[in-house]
């Protein structure tokens, strides 16, 4: 072999090293570039630090718990108890029934603007209580209500029978660590709530809303409401959720908020296509209650985007 054909076998099998290594360290490269970064692979609620004592996130299509945090600690519900007291109004009566306003619901705390005589449909009332959480409609729709059979009953005795359905119903649904004292939630001394349920029951009440009257909390999706009474006395709710023009596909909404409870917020939102989550808050703060929920849900979404 003359010399200048050792040349080339060596000059090819150099050239042939040298292509085989820049292809491995490409390779390695490009597995590199296109690996999923640890942190994305994480849980992406792990790291979440919420004010909330107690939190429940539940995906309603697969059934599956996405995260939980003392789910079963039963708290006060504040005006989350007004999606219990709203489905009891409903069963009890047709949304078209008269409701008229009178001077013991105004006796209620806050003022939602409601005016004595006036009359409502049950339906709106309903709506506007919800969006606006509205103690002085909640307690309307109560006294028309409840009782029905006792035309001489006095208004605790017409407070109490309603109260009583509400958990009659929530005995219906199962959700055992639910039980109410009043159909507003308000605090009924400064130690003691109005309503108390955990995270796990009050998710499992939205869901069953969701599933059975999806019309029942449609109203509360919307930042804000004109509704018109019996009158034609117009009157403006504005959403209590202050994420209720931020969240993606939402679909349901209910605050709550005393010096008992603390900050409540339970949601549902659909972050796909007929896949709705429940989002459950309780004993947050008055601000700390939306921030956490804010951070629940861009977990939800990170997490469904690993899948």
């Amino acid at each position: 072999m003359t010399d200048e054909i050792k040349f080339l076998v060596l000059l090819s099998a150099g050239l042939t090293v040298l292509m085989l290594g820049s292809y491995l360290i490409g390779s390695r490269a490009e597995r590199r570039t296109n690996s999923v970064p640890t942190e994305l692979v994480q849980n992406p609620f792990e790291k979440i630090e919420l004010k909330a004592k107690a939190v429940y996130v539940y995906d309603v299509r697969t059934g599956e718990v996405l995260y939980a945090k003392n789910e079963n600690l039963r708290l006060p519900l504040a005006s989350l108890t007004k999606v219990m007291s709203a489905l009891v109004a409903r069963e009890l009566s047709p949304d078209y029934a008269e409701v008229a306003i009178d001077g013991r619901a105004l006796a209620a705390e806050g003022d939602s603007g409601l005016k004595p005589g006036e009359k409502w449909n049950l339906g709106d009332l309903l709506d506007f209580s919800l969006i606006s959480s509205s103690n002085d409609g909640i307690r309307a729709a109560a006294l028309s209500l409840g009782a029905m059979s006792k035309s001489e009953a006095s208004e605790d005795e017409i407070i109490g029978d309603f109260v009583m359905r509400m958990n009659e119903k929530a005995a219906a649904l199962d959700l055992r660590n639910t039980y109410f004292k009043n159909e507003t939630g308000l605090d009924e001394t400064e130690f003691k709530g109005g309503a108390y349920g955990t995270a796990r029951d009050v998710t499992a009440l939205m869901e069953y809303l969701l599933i059975h009257h999806p019309d029942y909390l449609e109203a509360t999706r919307e930042i804000s409401a004109v509704f018109s009474s019996l009158d034609k006395q117009s009157h403006k709710a504005t959403n209590t959720n202050a994420l209720a023009g931020d969240i993606p596909g939402l679909l349901a909404s209910k605050t709550g908020f005393t010096a008992t409870a603390g900050g409540n917020l339970s949601l549902i939102f659909d972050p796909e296509l007929g896949r709705p989550v429940i989002v459950t808050v309780l004993g947050s703060t008055e601000k700390g209650r939306f921030e956490d929920a804010a951070m629940l849900i861009d977990a939800v979404f990170k997490s469904l985007n690993q899948n």
